[in-house]
């Protein structure tokens, strides 16, 4: 590719796929999604996966695509967006990269610290430690091995507490010093960063909206069905919302507090966008008003 590779980033529910749509369109693009819950099947409502509308306005790669018991990491989708990309540019199209799963992101853009490869073992005791003790007991374990690491990690961040914990085992280095060795200083790809600049409160308004959009339009019974289909354990399951859904209905209740439960999503999902926020701080990223994206011009991309 000749052009930068156009990556649509952003926190949660700040807008990033109307975005990548409108630039796919002008461009003559096709997106390949950066979302660790939308890459899965049946995991529909409460994803914010694009619509019928917006996959009809513009191709989507890696959107709806693996059964939601497949494992996958930041190494394995890179993997299959280097595909993508490159199926994409053969075919004469421009490639858009939107989804907030910024790990994955970094991944695509400068591939990933060299550490050891996972070890399903280490990551079976991890599961049945937390069953036992509780998530925050491991994150406890890490902050005592791997302060830096935890320290930007939650405490309910299960996958990624157990991996740190994983590389410092098998290892005896930590993540973080991994990382540091690697620097993530040469860039596989010549990339532009862009995102839609929602001032804080508006964020939150629409974060507020999307929780009560989701729950009305059927997010419990979804994830009733996922439980039901032997979803329980799917990395997907553990994201901000289905994780407070499943944990409700596992719990026995008769039925549901709809209005207490949106709370509880909409509480985590800020927290979660905070994070997110926290990450683009660093990059390099063109905040474009929202107002603009009628008025985009493919002459400026």
């Amino acid at each position: 590719m000749t052009e930068p590779l156009l990556v649509v980033v952003g926190p949660t529910a700040s807008g990033k796929t109307e975005l990548a749509v409108r630039l796919a369109e002008l461009l003559d693009g096709e997106i390949v999604g950066a979302d660790s819950v939308q890459v899965y099947r049946a995991f529909d409502v409460g994803s914010g996966k694009p619509t019928a509308e917006q996959q009809r306005r513009a191709p989507h790669h890696l959107v709806d695509a693996f059964d939601p018991l497949t494992p996958m990491d930041a190494a394995t989708w890179a993997t299959h967006a280097e595909r993508a990309l490159h199926d994409i540019a053969a075919r004469g199209k421009r490639p858009v990269v939107c989804g907030g799963t910024f790990l994955w992101i970094k991944a695509l853009l400068f591939g990933l610290a060299p550490a050891p490869p996972a070890d399903e073992g280490i990551r079976a005791r991890h599961r049945a430690e937390a069953e036992q003790s509780g998530r925050a007991a491991l994150h406890a374990e890490l902050a005592r091995v791997d302060p830096e690491t935890a320290a930007r990690l939650a405490p309910n961040d299960f996958v990624r507490v157990s991996r740190a914990l994983e590389v410092h085992e098998l290892s005896g280095v930590t993540l973080s010093d991994w990382q540091q060795r690697h620097g993530f200083r040469e860039a596989r790809h010549e990339a532009r960063l862009v995102g839609l600049a929602q001032p804080r409160e508006e964020l939150d308004r629409r974060i507020g909206l999307r929780v009560r959009e989701m729950l009305g339009a059927g997010w419990v019974d979804e994830v009733q069905t996922l439980l039901r289909r032997g979803y329980g354990r799917a990395r997907a399951m553990r994201s901000v919302g289905y994780r407070q859904i499943a944990d409700l209905l596992e719990s026995g209740a008769a039925s549901p507090d709809e209005e207490a439960l949106g709370d509880s999503i909409y509480r985590a999902t800020r927290i979660f966008a905070r994070r997110q926020r926290t990450w683009l701080r660093d990059q390099p990223v063109e905040w474009i008003d929202p107002e603009r994206v009628a008025t985009l011009r493919a002459e400026d991309w």
